[in-house]
């Protein structure tokens, strides 16, 4: 293993990762700082709130585009432990991005790439759980905890390399932590649903 090289791709993802897509379409396309409408996050739910389906599809696209190229690059320098390390750093950069004074977004396009390109058949497994819980509940939020807290344990359960349910927990852990205040609000019922306008 290439350990310089792995060194600069980690740092590499999380710059990657740290790029803000749905602040700058909003700032780039539509004129809108999507950070002071809405729920203020950077997300494509937020995106699409705020501006619309185009570039909430775009803000998604680039987000899950970075989680993937991170995996990409650091298997590519060091197989399974490498993609593992660089999709947490990108991870960590889409919640906690450089460019917006540690701040970012709240996990699940970045984590969505991640995984998509780490573990393709987890997804095959979680995404219709996801589907399933916002077509019921209307929750978006709801959906992406769920699956966040079952991103390990789909992982493991599938035989996954161990680098990759360390991956999985990670990115689901992160996810976790950025919804603290939509996992509130679900419980006091005051969660905003899907289709409901931006304030």
């Amino acid at each position: 293993m290439d350990w310089g090289r792995l060194v600069l791709l980690v740092i590499l993802s999380y710059l990657l990762g740290s790029i803000p897509f749905g602040y700058l379409i909003g700032k780039f396309w539509k004129g809108v700082d999507v950070t002071r409408r809405g729920s203020g996050n950077i997300g494509a739910t937020n995106v699409l709130r705020v501006l619309g389906l185009g570039p909430a599809l775009a803000a998604l696209a680039g987000d899950m585009g970075k989680g993937a190229l991170s995996v990409y690059l650091g298997h590519g320098a060091g197989g399974v432990a490498g993609a593992a390390v660089c999709g947490i750093a990108a991870a960590a950069g889409g919640a906690w991005s450089v460019f917006l004074g540690f701040r970012g977004g709240k996990g699940m396009g970045v984590g969505s790439g991640i995984m998509l390109a780490s573990m393709p058949v987890a997804v095959l497994v979680l995404a219709p759980i996801w589907a399933v819980l916002v077509a019921l509940t209307r929750y978006v939020s709801l959906g992406s905890v769920v699956i966040s807290a079952l991103a390990p344990v789909v992982a493991w359960a599938l035989g996954m390399p161990g680098g990759y349910i360390v991956l999985a927990a990670a990115v689901g852990g992160i996810a976790l932590v950025k919804h603290h205040s939509n996992i509130r609000r679900l419980l006091e019922g005051r969660e905003r649903r899907l289709g409901e306008p931006a304030d």
